[in-house]
């Protein structure tokens, strides 16, 4: 923590000089609607824990990808395996992977197989307008699997005609080639996107070539409108230890990842509805030995088909939100076998607001019926205190549950035995928090404990043994986190710099079993921060820092920054990542590479 403590004084004294600067007039957090919920509502009027990320900050960041932006989110561990994001899984507040939902544009994006596919349709950050982070309990908003939290990826409309190229190429043979181009006509427009992104890798079986296409449209703009969206992300990859086996050098890996949905809003009178279908595909083909194919193979192919019916009513006594949803999953796999799950829920919740809209109160429910499991019932509640047009107090309480995954269920091998009668988890949890806004200086705090039962695990009698899935653990976990936002103006141009600390404690009860693998090794303290500076119009710089310590012990500091200068139609970029060589390990066993560059050009036609 040594460097948290040099690093804090000198960024607390360039607030304290900069703190009489005019500011340029830019959309704040104030203005932004949350549309991940049936109930829309400014940012500034929610009584959840939610932190939004810009476009622009993505920009000003440099990250190719979605999971490096995330990293500078306190409360968020993005545990990557390689460079631009190549397989990374997403826990929020302690949680596991298995137990953060993905949203795009609302369309639930989970994979019945294993969350560890989740961030497989993370999007390309061209096409992204903001990004949503919901902490906390979210099971009576989104049903199963929002257990620790849950992210919607807001993607940008088409208002414009235009055309954007952009290649970067860097460190380890890394190439990235992408357009994106939007049309907008009098009855519909369409954005369009197609990235092809290489590299021979940082280490030995460590290369991957992946290919992403998205397509959004909105039809019929003049009467009801029709939003469609597409995306295809395919990923070839060597996975050199990916899999908690550090001799296993030739693993390899090929995911394809697609979704279709078509939606729309309809207003008349006080009633919204957001109707919506949609198809969301995975196939996952992984060789143990990648030149011998016929050594161990695993081919899994889910596919999940659902439709949803959401609305809220404005009346005297506050606002309704509603909905209905009914998903069916698939799954055809040479381990898994061929399996299929129904779900079907309803969800309900109410605003109320009282003393001249000083205190809001929204008490909610979900009621989850499942062809393979006990039907589910989770209330929450909802409470915000306005206590002035820029402060804001608020707390909730809710349960949460997440369902068995068919690795879970299903998956057997010689060290590892699956169980067909694993329960949910469940988990309750409550928050108290704070919020301040301004055009100026944003920030929130807040404290949370979370009580989690029935959590799955891996154990066995003796060393000899293979290992079996039970519902053994029981895990408290408890922590607090802030994150502040500050704008400036130099020169008469527009800086910001964020800071964000989390901390978290997990106590996992003592288990019954001789031996288990149940390991969270979680963010016990987490540090980031960002400075972005516009020296003069056109050309901005940010620098990044990381610091974490996990429950093991083990703590890393990471430095990254970014140079980009625009001149008319053209962009110069460089984005170096890890710029003091640190030596540090996310995930399992895989060391994240050291001091690395993008260098990138941009053309806008």
């Amino acid at each position: 923590m040594k460097k948290i403590g040099v690093l804090l004084p000198l960024v607390f004294a360039v607030l304290k000089g900069n703190a009489q600067e005019d500011i340029q007039k830019t959309d704040t957090l104030k203005e932004v609607v949350v549309t991940s919920s049936r109930i829309d509502l400014p940012f500034k009027e929610n009584s959840r824990t939610i932190q939004i990320i810009s476009a622009e900050d993505i920009k000003k960041l440099g990250v190719t990808n979605v999971a490096d932006a995330l990293q500078q989110i306190a409360g968020i561990d993005v545990r990557r395996q390689g460079v631009n994001g190549m397989q990374s899984d997403l826990y929020i507040r302690g949680g596991s992977f298995d137990q953060t939902l993905l949203l795009i544009d609302g369309i639930k994006v989970d994979d019945a197989q294993t969350g560890h596919h989740t961030m497989n349709l993370q999007l390309p950050i061209e096409v992204i307008k903001r990004i949503e982070v919901i902490k906390g309990p979210a099971a009576r908003i989104f049903g199963q699997n929002a257990y620790s939290g849950a992210i919607n990826i807001v993607t940008k409309d088409a208002p414009d005609n235009s055309l954007v190229a952009k290649v970067q190429g860097g460190s380890f043979n890394q190439f990235l080639g992408e357009v994106t181009g939007t049309i907008n006509m009098e009855k519909s427009s369409h954005l369009v996107h197609v990235s092809k992104n290489f590299s021979e890798g940082y280490r030995h079986n460590t290369d991957f070539d992946n290919t992403n296409v998205f397509v959004k449209s909105q039809f019929n703009k003049d009467k009801l409108p029709i939003d469609f969206i597409a995306t295809l992300s395919e990923r070839k990859f060597g996975a050199n230890g990916f899999y908690g086996i550090a001799s296993a050098t030739e693993q390899y890996e090929e995911t394809q990842a697609s979704l279709i949905g078509f939606s729309t809003t309809i207003k008349k009178g006080n009633f919204t509805w957001k109707p919506k279908v949609y198809w969301r595909r995975n196939q996952d083909l992984y060789l143990y030995i990648r030149s011998n194919p016929s050594a161990y193979r695993n081919m899994h192919i889910t596919n999940k088909v659902a439709a949803e019916l959401n609305g809220s009513y404005q009346s005297k006594i506050g606002i309704t939100g509603f909905g209905v949803e009914f998903s069916k999953y698939y799954i055809g796999s040479n381990r898994l076998g061929d399996n299929q799950r129904e779900i079907a829920s309803l969800f309900l919740e109410h605003r109320f607001q009282f003393f001249n809209n000083i205190l809001d109160v929204t008490p909610g429910i979900s009621v989850s019926y499942f062809s393979d499991f006990d039907n589910q019932v989770f209330p929450g509640l909802d409470l915000g205190v306005k206590i002035s047009d820029k402060f804001r107090a608020y707390g909730n309480i809710g349960t949460s549950y997440r369902v068995p995954t068919y690795t879970n269920l299903y998956y057997t091998s010689p060290t590892t035995i699956s169980n067909t009668d694993l329960n949910t988890e469940e988990a309750f949890s409550q928050e108290l928090g704070l919020k301040y806004l301004s055009k100026k200086f944003n920030m929130s705090v807040a404290v949370f404990n979370r009580d989690a039962d029935n959590l799955i695990d891996y154990v066995r009698e003796n060393t000899t043994d293979a290992w079996q899935a039970q519902n053994i653990q029981s895990v408290n976990t408890k922590g607090y986190e802030t994150q502040m936002d500050y704008l400036f103006s130099l020169n008469n141009l527009q800086q910001k710099i964020q800071l964000g600390y989390a901390y978290l404690d997990n106590d996992v009860k003592e288990s019954d079993a001789n031996f288990s693998q149940y390991s969270i090794n979680s963010m016990k303290h987490q540090f980031t921060s960002s400075l972005q500076f516009n020296f003069f119009k056109g050309f901005n710089t940010t620098f990044a820092y990381r610091y974490v310590e996990r429950t093991s012990g083990i703590s890393y500091n990471v430095y990254d920054t970014n140079i980009s200068y625009r001149i008319k139609a053209i962009e110069f970029s460089m984005f170096a990542n890890n710029i003091f060589n640190e030596e540090y390990v996310e995930s399992g066993m895989i060391p994240m590479p050291k001091g690395n560059a993008l260098f990138g050009l941009k053309y806008f036609f």
